[in-house]
């Protein structure tokens, strides 16, 4: 992949810099910064973005930041008074503010805003529509339908829309509505942990999908955990995010579940509801103004309360414990360590038990990881790491 902007080019293949045609010297590091803005131009990349892409989420200080941001300079010739190729938005970020031309067979995988998802519709034996979507060309990936969800709205949403170009890079991402939410039929029927496990069969047969790799999150952890289980030959590979194992009410936590159901019948899709902006900042803490109101508005459009209500009451009854030992294909295992939702031991014990599973623990309080959240890029960079493995180059 090659990037040319003002009198440069960025080699991303030889990890080469020219300028005016002559070779140009940078560390590592700066090179990194300058693909990160070259990549992502014209857009604005924020200082959280480049900490966690550059230095994988350590802590570094503003003096390191601002180091490496005058060497970015210098390198493409640009300095910080002038500001004609690199520009700082102050508080905000830095972005290349020069066109910037891409040549290479990776620019066909780059997310673009002109992508187009299909959504269709396949019906799981107990007879309930569930609706899904496919978006992108290449390897499939299945994501897993989580509590809640809507194929419309989450495609326009700040907190789900980059996910879904991130993982629609280069593959054919497959996702669904669980049942009883967003497109699908707003009707329960058998949504206990078979039940929900029958809807992601359905999609995959609806999909052609044979043998593929599922991403899943939150409490779609354990319906992926049991299909693989149930279907060892089709899952090639896991990713599970903030998931869990054991739910509340089947580890004997009756009271916390109840509570949760409290909440929902008294608050839920009422606009400026204190339950709905408390719901919000619990599972994303870590999140701009604009990722909170996307994700109270999508709670209203997902389900009603009582729907919502069912949902967290059977979803707190799911325990795949015994099923654990029938998962073997390779597994990423990944958590939060901050998460008030699922408590980060749940992944650690799932590690513990599978015997091709590795894990990584992200410091971040988020439930929900949001892109602006550092965890989100490292998620990410090390799913697609784990799933290139399969891929192949």
């Amino acid at each position: 992949m090659i990037y040319r902007f003002a009198d440069c080019e960025l080699d991303l293949s030889t990890h080469a810099l020219r300028r005016g045609g002559a070779g140009v010297h940078v560390e590592p590091q700066v090179f990194d910064l300058i693909a990160l803005l070259a990549r992502e131009a014209p857009g604005l990349v924020g200082y959280d973005a480049m900490i966690a892409e550059i230095w994988g989420g350590r802590i570094v200080s503003d003096a390191t930041l601002a180091a490496r941001i005058s060497a970015a300079r210098a390198a493409v010739g640009d300095d910080g008074k002038r500001q004609a190729v690199i520009r700082t938005q102050a508080r905000r970020g830095v972005q290349i503010v020069v066109p910037v031309a891409r040549d290479g067979a990776a620019e066909a995988a780059k997310p673009t805003g002109a992508a187009r998802q299909a959504i269709r519709y396949a019906r799981s034996p107990d007879g309930v529509a569930i609706a899904w979507a496919e978006v992108g060309a290449g390897p499939p990936l299945m994501r897993a339908g989580h509590w809640l969800s809507h194929l419309e709205h989450d495609w326009d949403s700040p907190v789900w829309r980059p996910l879904l170009d991130r993982l629609s890079a280069g593959r054919r991402l497959v996702r669904y509505d669980p049942r009883g939410t967003g497109l699908s039929d707003r009707t329960l029927g058998e949504a206990e942990l078979e039940g929900l496990t029958d809807d992601m069969e359905t999609v995959a047969d609806a999909a052609g999908l044979d043998r593929f790799p599922i991403f899943a999150i939150s409490q779609s952890v354990p319906v992926a955990l049991a299909f693989a289980a149930r279907r060892p030959e089709r899952v090639s590979r896991l990713c599970l995010l903030n998931g869990f194992v054991t739910g509340p009410t089947a580890n004997g936590e009756d009271g916390k579940t109840e509570t949760m159901v409290g909440m929902i019948r008294s608050g839920w899709a009422v606009p400026g509801s204190a339950f709905m902006k408390a719901t919000a900042t619990l599972f994303m803490p870590r999140s701009t103004p604009d990722e909170l109101a996307s994700f109270e508005e999508m709670q209203g459009l997902s389900a009603d309360a009582e729907t919502a209500a069912e949902l967290r009451r059977r979803i707190a009854r799911i325990d795949v414990a015994d099923r654990l030992d029938r998962v073997t294909c390779p597994v990423l295992v990944l958590h939060c360590a901050g998460d008030a939702i699922q408590d980060a031991e749940q992944s650690r014990a799932l590690a513990r038990r599978l015997p091709n599973a590795r894990f990584h623990l992200w410091d971040s309080p988020n439930h929900v990881v949001v892109p602006s959240d550092p965890a989100w890029a490292l998620t990410l960079d090390e799913l697609d790491r784990f799933l290139a493995e399969d891929e192949g180059p």
